[in-house]
């Protein structure tokens, strides 16, 4: 037994020192191997949160971005304690930036996200992947961390990767991502005057849970508390 709590291997060898007491033996406590207790030593498990965000041109960019920023502060602000991280990744254009990555650190958001920038094509696969890569790193480093995903886009894809069609690229390796199982949600931003179902498709092949941003009954953070209980439920 390499750590003994002597707590609890006192504890448990009190009750019998008036029979294990002998006049020659003068030791003040008699220990027996049976009495040994080793400490347990529990690892709290943490989470890491990163939020992959459509920032190309559209009319609901701006909100994606100004809901993201928002949930991303009032979940820093209660995760020192629990140990928990966020991180926010964006995509426009050709490319995929980390804006944040997973702190702790409300501040250090504050600073970071100042300035959000938008426009530009959707390069969807792209945001996926580095936001998958932001989580598996950090899964790696520790095995306790349980990681979550939350996708803000319209789900349209017009920017590819490789040669295959963006949307299609996209499907695939929101499989890949599923496969990984790095448990994820989908916050669809498409407006309702012009639904398409693609978000709700990509969630699909995520395993993602879904929402429409418009209808969402709570905040974002609000929304990524819940789904932070359900991921631990299902571990």
């Amino acid at each position: 037994m390499n750590d003994v709590a002597f707590d609890a291997t006192l504890r448990a060898a009190a009750p019998f020192q008036r029979e294990r007491r002998r006049p020659h033996i003068k030791r003040a406590v008699i220990l027996k191997r049976s009495d040994l207790r080793e400490k347990i030593r529990v690892r709290r498990t943490r989470n890491a949160v990163c939020f992959v965000v459509d920032a190309s041109w559209s009319m609901a960019a701006e909100t994606r971005m100004q809901a993201t920023k928002a949930a991303v502060i009032s979940l820093l602000r209660d995760a020192y304690q629990r140990r928990d991280l966020v991180g926010l990744v964006s995509f426009s254009r050709d490319r995929a930036t980390v804006l944040l990555p997973l702190t702790n650190s409300a501040e250090l958001a504050q600073r970071r996200l100042r300035t959000m920038p938008t426009g530009g094509k959707t390069p969807l696969s792209r945001g996926m992947l580095l936001g998958f890569e932001v989580l598996a790193r950090a899964r790696a480093r520790d095995r306790e961390i349980l990681p979550l995903m939350v996708l803000l886009t319209d789900g349209h894809a017009n920017v590819a990767m490789t040669n295959m069609p963006p949307q299609q690229e996209a499907y695939q390796l929101a499989d890949f991502i599923a496969a990984q199982k790095i448990p994820a949600v989908v916050i669809d931003t498409e407006l309702p005057n012009f639904y398409r179902g693609l978000a709700k498709e990509l969630a699909d092949h995520l395993n993602a849970a879904y929402y429409q941003l418009e209808e969402l009954n709570v905040g974002l953070a609000e929304l990524v508390r819940s789904q932070l209980e359900t991921v631990h439920i299902d571990r």
